[in-house]
């Protein structure tokens, strides 16, 4: 799903890539780097939101921001998007996403070693709702090496289809991408739901685990 998505996002940026079209073998390293670059920006991003994570299960609220998150998730879905700009939610990040913007279109007109790894790092940071939504998920993992593996999991599996839109071109049309734009946000919603089933912790196997206390506690005999 999130390749999907990505494509039709990110595919601008994939397509103007300035690979070298006439030595396979190095076009192929130049996209490997892209790549290695967005999953090293995801893997750091991860690691930053996991160590934020793994306060909450120190703590024990895990199960609460499991459920906290899940609500968020589908109520920024829900909420039209008019309301969400009346309160300016993502002005902080404005100045932000134009630095990175900046930076990715000075990396694009060079062809150096670096510029490759450089454009996908750099691509990794630019706003995404997936990739919010990925972040949602690290958040209520178990640690810092857990939530970065969690994120480069993430991005690994949107290699194939943006490699196969480097390769291929412009193969979308626009009715493809409006089509597969509606179906995220249900997707979304579907992992929302499955936070908020994690976080009541019904004692469902992988879907709504438990909590760890009451497995202990019930495999505890006392004598």
């Amino acid at each position: 799903m999130g390749s999907f998505h990505c494509v039709g996002m990110c595919g601008p940026i994939a397509f103007m890539l300035p690979v070298e079209r006439n030595n396979p073998i190095k076009k192929n390293i130049q996209i490997a780097a892209y790549h290695i670059g967005r999953l090293s920006a995801y893997s750091l991003m991860g690691a930053a939101f996991g160590l934020i994570g793994k306060n909450f299960y120190i703590f024990g609220w895990q199960q609460q921001l499991s459920i906290t998150i899940g609500v968020l998730m589908i109520a920024i879905t829900l909420i039209p998007h008019k309301t969400l700009n009346k309160y300016n939610l993502s002005k902080p990040m404005y100045r932000f996403v134009a630095n990175v913007k900046s930076s990715m279109g000075a990396a694009l007109k060079k062809k150096t070693a670096d510029t490759f790894f450089t454009i996908g790092f750099l691509n990794g940071f630019l706003p995404c709702g997936l990739v919010y939504m990925a972040i949602f998920g690290s958040i209520v993992s178990n640690g810092i090496a857990q939530s970065a593996i969690y994120m480069a999991l993430f991005g690994l599996g949107t290699v194939p289809l943006m490699t196969t839109a480097i390769y291929l071109g412009k193969f979308l049309n626009n009715t493809i991408k409006q089509r597969i734009r509606r179906t995220v946000p249900v997707f979304v919603i579907i992992i929302g739901v499955l936070f908020i089933l994690r976080g009541l912790g019904l004692g469902i196997p992988y879907i709504s685990p438990a909590p760890i206390v009451e497995m202990i506690s019930n495999n505890i005999d006392c004598h």
